[in-house]
């Protein structure tokens, strides 16, 4: 009887923990179905008036046409699985060698490269405006692709936990057949770390998705700009669109929620396997 009463407590603590996390979502999920002259009705009307007119999706294409959020959905694809592709082929690169290939000095770059996880974006981002303007990258997605593909402190510590959690006796045999270093890690190790490979990619792609201080900085022409960038130029300092903005941004997780949905037992896997705690 006890047992079962604190059953009952703990899920009924963790189902209002779930409602107070999910509470944004649907407020933002209501307020895309709603008219303007609804948003700051006093007191709030949590009804999605929109949903009961002859238009109940006006918002969304709105946003997806006259917004063009449609284009901003494709330029964030197409940047965000660049620079997911980049990292984990980079960091898989560098985990293997660190793990697979001691060599003098390994510890402390190892050190080193864990060490840039403490450094902020915002610190070094005036230098890299610099570097991109004096390359001719302004106003195109190469200042958002090319970054990614430097090595990444996260799946660059995750990837090496999982190759040093991969025995040597792999890579001993294939010696013994004459296979080079890159042969062993790209036909053996790197097929047997699939998950971490995954679960980087994801977390990246989720990152470079979300990113905001990039495009803006980066960016200066409408058809180029990101999802994020996009929602941002719905609200300025005159005037703002929230419910087109709401409808923007529940169409923007919508990927995040597939991708992560879809790779939930890699992620688990893959952290798993990588020995994070």
């Amino acid at each position: 009887m006890n047992k079962n009463i604190t059953l009952i407590a703990l899920y009924s603590v963790l189902s209002l923990y779930a409602l107070l996390t999910l509470s944004p979502f649907i407020w933002m999920l209501i307020t895309s179905f709603k008219e303007p002259a609804d948003l700051f009705r006093l007191p709030p009307s949590f009804a999605p008036t929109q949903l009961f007119t002859d238009a109940p999706f006006a918002n969304y294409t709105s946003a997806l046409t006259e917004r063009d959020f449609s284009t901003f959905f494709i330029n964030s694809l197409l940047v965000a699985a660049c620079s997911a592709s980049g990292q984990a082929l980079t960091c898989a690169l560098a985990g293997y060698a660190f793990a697979k290939l001691p060599f003098r000095g390994g510890n402390i770059l190892f050190a080193l490269v864990l060490a840039t996880a403490f450094v902020p974006t915002e610190v070094t981002i005036i230098p890299e405006y610099l570097l991109m303007r004096g390359l001719g990258w302004i106003d195109t997605f190469l200042p958002l692709i090319v970054p990614s593909f430097l090595v990444g402190s996260f799946g660059t510590f995750m990837l090496r936990e999982y190759f040093s959690a991969l025995p040597n006796d792999y890579a001993e045999a294939a010696r013994m057949d004459g296979a080079s270093n890159f042969r062993i890690f790209r036909d053996i190790y790197l097929p047997l770390s699939v998950p971490a490979l995954i679960s980087v990619f994801i977390v990246a792609f989720i990152h470079s998705w979300d990113e905001l201080l990039r495009p803006i900085l980066y960016l200066n022409s409408p058809e180029l700009y990101t999802v994020p960038r996009g929602l941002m130029s719905l609200v300025n300092e005159y005037d703002s669109e929230w419910t087109l903005f709401m409808a923007g941004s529940v169409v923007s997780i919508l990927p995040l929620a597939a991708i992560y949905i879809l790779g939930q037992r890699y992620v688990i896997q893959g952290f798993v396997g990588g020995g994070v705690k």
